[in-house]
C-alpha cells in the first residue's frame, strides 16, 4: 500500500458492525470495505470472517470476538476500537435472530433471550458508544448510531410477539435516546426498518417452535400467517440495502426512521395512516377525559414546543 493509499485510509470513516458474519451485517460489512473506509467486525464467530481478515490489511478491519448479551466483552471491543483506530464514526447494531412461534408455545428463556440480544445488546452497545463518538472524536464531530429494526418493530405479527417486543423496545429506546443527546456532540441515531431480505434470517437464523395443538386448526391467525410466509417471497437484496444504509449514515441531517424494501414501506404506511384515521375518529373520546378547565389551545402549544425542542 502506497504512502498516499495509507494517508487516505487514514482518514476514512470507522465502522464499529455487530453480527457482522452474515445477513445484512455482512453485506455492509464488504461494502464499507470496498468503499475503502475502515470497520471494526464484531461477532460470535470470528473465523467466519477469516477470508476478509486476509483480504484486508490490519489497518483497515478489526475483526473483535463479541456476544452482545456479554456486556464485558462490548467493552473490550470498543477498548480494541479506540486503541486500533483512534476513532468511531458509524455504530450499526445489527445482531440478532428470530423466533417463530406463538405466545402460548414459546418457552419463558427463549423469550427472555430474544429480548436481551435485540433489546439489551444493542443498549449495552450504544451506551458504550456514546462516550467514544463524544469525546475520542474532535469536538462536535460526533457520529451516527444506526438500529436495525424491521418492520416488526413498528408491526406486530402473529408468530412474532416476542421478536417484536425487541424490536419495538429498540425503536422506543432509539427514539428517546436521539432527543437526549446534546446538539453540539451531533451524535444521531436512526432506527432501519427492513422489509424482508434474502438472508439467513428466514433460515439458521430463525428459530422456528412447533405449532401448539390448540392452535392447530386453518382458520387460527397464526397458522394463516405461517403459510403467508411460506409463500410470499422475500424481495431485498441484501448487497443494494449495504449501499443504502452507507448513504443513511452519510446524511447530514438524518430521518428517525428509514424503511428498506417496498414491501417495508408499503406496510408502514398503512399502520401510520390507520393509526392517524383511529385517532381522529376517537378524537372526541380522548379530549372528554380532560380534567375541568383545562386550556386546550394552551396544550397544543406546549406540544408544538416540545416538539421543536427535540430538533438538532
Amino acid at each position: 500500500m502506497s504512502s498516499s493509499a495509507r494517508h487516505n485510509l487514514h482518514n476514512t470513516r470507522v465502522w464499529f458492525i455487530t453480527g457482522s458474519n452474515q445477513g445484512l451485517g455482512r453485506a455492509l460489512l464488504e461494502a464499507v470495505l470496498a468503499s475503502g473506509e475502515r470497520a471494526v467486525a464484531t461477532t460470535r464467530k470470528p473465523e467466519a470472517l477469516s477470508e476478509l481478515s486476509q483480504q484486508y490489511p490490519s489497518t483497515q478491519l478489526l475483526v473483535a470476538p463479541l456476544d452482545v448479551t456479554n456486556e464485558e466483552q462490548i467493552k473490550a471491543a470498543f477498548k480494541a476500537t479506540k486503541e486500533h483506530f483512534r476513532r468511531l464514526d458509524v455504530v450499526v447494531n445489527n445482531a440478532g435472530y428470530g423466533i417463530q412461534g406463538e405466545i402460548e408455545g414459546t418457552p419463558e428463556a427463549e423469550a427472555r433471550k430474544i429480548v436481551e440480544t435485540l433489546f439489551w445488546g444493542a443498549v449495552y452497545v450504544t451506551k458504550e458508544a456514546i462516550p467514544l463518538l463524544r469525546d475520542l472524536n474532535p469536538p462536535g464531530h460526533g457520529g451516527r448510531i444506526l438500529n436495525i429494526t424491521s418492520v416488526g418493530g413498528y408491526i406486530g405479527n402473529a408468530t412474532r410477539a416476542y421478536y417484536c417486543a425487541g424490536k419495538f423496545a429498540l425503536e422506543g429506546f432509539t427514539e428517546a435516546f436521539t432527543k437526549e443527546m446534546v446538539p453540539e456532540w451531533n451524535i444521531r441515531g436512526v432506527i432501519i426498518q427492513p422489509g424482508g431480505f434474502r438472508t439467513e434470517w428466514g433460515r439458521s437464523s430463525m428459530v422456528a417452535l412447533p405449532l401448539p395443538a390448540q392452535y392447530d386448526r386453518p382458520d387460527a391467525p397464526s397458522v394463516k400467517f405461517r403459510k403467508l410466509l411460506e409463500q410470499s417471497p422475500f424481495i431485498g437484496d441484501p448487497s443494494k440495502a449495504a449501499l443504502a444504509i452507507m448513504q443513511i449514515a452519510s446524511l447530514r441531517d438524518p430521518p428517525l426512521r428509514v424503511q428498506l424494501g417496498t414491501d417495508a414501506v408499503l406496510s408502514v404506511r398503512q399502520k401510520a395512516l390507520k393509526t392517524v384515521a383511529d385517532t381522529e375518529k376517537y378524537e372526541e373520546l380522548a379530549h372528554s377525559t380532560n380534567a375541568d378547565g383545562v386550556d386546550s389551545v394552551r396544550v397544543l402549544e406546549m406540544i408544538r414546543e416540545g416538539t421543536q425542542a427535540d430538533k438538532h
